[in-house]
């Protein structure tokens, strides 16, 4: 999904050619709903709204070509640009916070295989402790056994 600031960074051939690509994820995603294969309804939301955007920026440079206003003096544009300053300034990174969620799960999960790795070498070790301990009590049911015979 591509964000607004995303979109307008994109020259005009570019802009086309996602405009383009994403039309077709669009279609697909019909199809897929038409067929009962699709799994992820939301994203067809998500792919509507972006070839909207993207129709919404093309159409903001058609205009301001027409009244003869450079890329950079689109409001938008000005707007997305004083808001990647800010950001810099800040030491903002531009993830959004559903990737900064996706990487923390991604991470927490690593730590939590890591985690499990050593939990098996403890298993191992008692295991180890619980067989022996099984085998003196089958030495003692012999021993019982026997007892009782004689």
């Amino acid at each position: 999904m591509a964000t607004p600031a995303q979109i307008a960074d994109y020259d005009t051939e570019e802009l086309e050619r996602q405009l383009g690509e994403t039309r077709r994820e669009l279609f697909n995603l019909r199809f897929q709903l038409a067929t009962g294969q699709l799994d992820n309804f939301s994203r067809l939301s998500h792919v509507r709204k972006d070839v909207a955007r993207m129709l919404t920026e093309l159409r903001n440079r058609e205009i301001a070509e027409a009244e003869g206003l450079s890329f950079d003096q689109l409001p938008a544009h000005r707007a997305a640009a004083r808001r990647r300053d800010e950001d810099e300034a800040k030491g903002r990174d531009n993830t959004t916070a559903s990737e900064r969620r996706a990487a923390a799960r991604a991470e927490a999960a690593e730590d939590h295989d890591h985690d499990h790795d050593h939990d098996h070498e403890e298993v191992d070790e008692v295991d180890h402790d619980h067989d022996e301990v099984e085998e003196v009590a089958h030495d003692d049911d012999a021993a019982d056994d026997a007892e009782e015979k004689d």
